[in-house]
């Protein structure tokens, strides 16, 4: 039994294999190579670009910072099939609150038509809206999401160079 070294999905047949790893499809594969990049960049690289993005203005709005990653949850259902997925979204604390507002409203009407999943995961994914919208992130310090991300955008700006 193996596990995807991206996404940590469980890999019954098949799969992707890069050297040592074992990835569930090419698609986490390609992930994968961003990540082995972004560990091997300078820290202070990163640190810093993360720095300038968290005191900017927001990338959605233009509005003032401080800038991070906001994750909205949504579940869509119909019948025997549901949907449920989350957002990271890099913007200011309004922006991510709106894109919260909007997956719930989303969530409220189409997520509870399909069984069983449709009646689990619509309380779920409201629970982490609500959570999400009551526990912002510190203000003052960059979160370790916004890390990730900046490191990974930095990584695949790197592969694309190299290409």
């Amino acid at each position: 039994m193996a596990s995807c070294a991206y996404c940590d999905g469980f890999i019954l047949f098949g799969g992707v294999k890069d050297g040592e790893q074992r990835f569930c499809n090419a698609k986490c594969a390609a992930k994968g190579q961003v990540l082995r990049v972004a560990s091997a960049l300078p820290v202070d690289q990163v640190e810093k670009q993360v720095r300038a993005i968290h005191a900017g203005n927001c990338p959605k709005c233009g509005g003032a910072g401080p800038v991070d990653v906001h994750t909205s949850h949504r579940a869509m259902s119909a019948l025997v099939v549901t949907q449920w997925s989350s957002h990271p979204l890099v913007s200011c604390v309004s922006c991510g609150t709106k894109a919260q507002l909007r997956d719930s409203a989303i969530t409220l009407l189409l997520g509870w038509w399909g069984l069983p999943w449709g009646v689990v995961m619509t309380p779920v994914q409201l629970g982490k809206n609500i959570y999400g919208m009551l526990k912002k992130p510190d203000p003052r310090e960059p979160t370790a999401a916004l890390h990730r991300v900046v490191s990974s955008n930095m990584a695949a700006q790197e592969i694309s160079l190299r290409m």
